[in-house]
């Protein structure tokens, strides 16, 4: 399935159905009176968020949605009834704009959430509501109430506690096929990777959600490469794993225009958790490893994130997806944060339960 993180749609609520204008008519019963119904409800257009889907790729065909109209009332005193609902389903992490793009109306992060995006119209009355006690036989009835059009933005942001950032070639893609059951395209050249992808990482009886998102290069919230709008994918991440490919140039230089690219696109990026380490460390001498090691440790000390008073800055680590050298601690290193958050978040919650190991 291709997979689309972003959809520009229409909406549009049902109108309410009129008001009807009747009058009892039967033998024998000499002033029967006004029976008009009122008119039904229009429906409404909602969202609501699913499991089981990870991509927008059905608005991609369709974009525009409309619910019923509600019927017209009917003589006898028989209410109209109620417009169908037009229901648009979305994956978890799904947020709704409005038309400008910058207008948040709803964020939905887990399944079974849902909004109401326009509601329908009301019914309207039948000649029945209008009777007064001077006008016994009234021969009006108000028209449905016309429904809400509005054109909405759809945007995904996969929901992930880990997310690999880096330059194109660095390793993600290897790291994530060889940690969790994703299969992403793998090659020895740039941008293979074109769309996000998420995999589930198992260590030790715990287990977290890992996201890889494209390469990013030098100038990407401008536009070059194929830009910095995938970063959004790794917002709700608890911590970053920076990969640095031991074979560039030059480490520091590589760390620092990724640290820039992610201060550039703003949103509290760059100042969430990481760990950094030098990939591919199984291709290159052990001179080459120590050198571009104190290049990256020298871009940390002056472009890596802000740390507690107090805390000091872990090394980066040797790490090789192909060897599976320190991948298990590295893994370890990223539930331990990860755990960490979520207690920070909500210190109520309560560790679930494990039996003893001896």
């Amino acid at each position: 399935m291709k997979f689309l993180d972003q959809a520009r749609i229409y909406i549009r609520s049902g109108d309410g159905g009129a008001g009807a204008v009747s009058f009892r008519r039967e033998k024998f019963i000499e002033f029967g009176g006004p029976d008009g119904g009122d008119g039904g409800r229009g429906g409404d257009v909602l969202v609501i968020c699913v499991d089981g889907l990870n991509t927008l790729i059905d608005y991609r065909f369709q974009q525009h949605f409309k619910a019923k109209t509600g019927m017209h009332g009917m003589g006898r005193n028989r209410a109209g009834g109620r417009g169908a609902d037009a229901v648009l389903k979305v994956p978890v992490g799904t947020q709704i704009y409005d038309e400008d793009g910058e207008s948040l109306i709803a964020d939905l992060t887990e399944v079974g959430e849902s909004v109401v995006l326009a509601r329908g119209g009301n019914g309207g009355f039948g000649n029945l509501h209008f009777t007064t006690s001077t006008n016994r036989a009234p021969r009006r009835a108000n028209p449905g109430q016309i429904g809400i059009e509005m054109t909405i933005w759809l945007r995904l942001k996969l929901i992930a506690d880990a997310g690999l950032v880096g330059l194109p070639n660095a390793g993600k893609s290897t790291f994530l096929a060889a940690v969790t059951a994703a299969k992403p395209k793998i090659a020895d050249y740039p941008f293979t990777t074109l769309h996000p992808g998420l995999g589930v990482v198992h260590v030790d009886g715990r287990e977290f959600v890992l996201a890889d998102i494209p390469g990013l290069i030098e100038g990407a919230h401008e536009g070059l490469g194929l830009g910095d709008r995938f970063l959004g994918h790794v917002e709700r991440c608890r911590v970053l794993l920076h990969l640095v490919d031991v074979g560039c140039d030059h480490a520091g230089e590589s760390y620092k225009t990724i640290r820039h690219e992610l201060a550039a696109y703003g949103n509290g990026l760059d100042e969430k958790a990481e760990i950094v380490a030098l990939s591919k460390v199984d291709t290159v001498d052990d001179e080459t490893i120590k050198k571009q090691m104190e290049r990256l440790k020298r871009a940390m000390r002056t472009a890596g994130p802000a740390l507690p008073e107090g805390v000091k800055r872990g090394a980066p680590i040797k790490l090789s997806a192909a060897t599976n050298t320190h991948v298990t601690e590295t893994l370890r290193d990223l539930a331990r944060i990860i755990d960490e958050a979520r207690v920070a978040d909500n210190p109520k919650a309560v560790e679930a339960w494990q039996p003893l190991k001896a």
